[in-house]
């Protein structure tokens, strides 16, 4: 994952290691929606990169992810941030008209799906 301007602007921001939280959002988002796209969205991805919100959780799912990792929200936000990400994304869901977080996965993609008896096929 290449590193984005914002982040080697920064005085150390060209040096190696671990890049995690915010800077890494929209690049893991679009690797989510390149992934989910070329897998058909039959392979089930983990939408991990920058997730501190119910916004940014609800951008992974509409990438293709159907599962949503944590990881450095949690650290800076603490184990308050997972109730409020959940009634922020049941309340943007809700908002975009979707009935359920697998009616919205992969929905900002060029996969194509189709429901048939209650559950989504591909």
């Amino acid at each position: 994952v290449s590193r984005p301007a914002a982040v080697l602007e920064h005085s150390r921001g060209a040096e190696t290691g671990g890049l995690s939280g915010r800077p890494l959002r929209d690049l893991s988002t679009a690797l989510i929606k390149e992934m989910y796209e070329l897998t058909g969205g039959k392979v089930p991805i983990i939408g991990c990169g920058g997730v501190s919100s119910g916004r940014d959780a609800l951008e992974k799912i509409k990438a293709g992810a159907s599962l949503v990792q944590l990881y450095t929200g949690l650290i800076y936000e603490g184990p308050a941030l997972v109730p409020e990400m959940k009634r922020d994304l049941a309340d943007l869901l809700r908002a975009e008209g979707f009935q359920s977080v697998n009616d919205a996965v992969g929905a900002n993609t060029k996969v194509k799906r189709r429901k048939k008896g209650g559950s989504w096929w591909w």
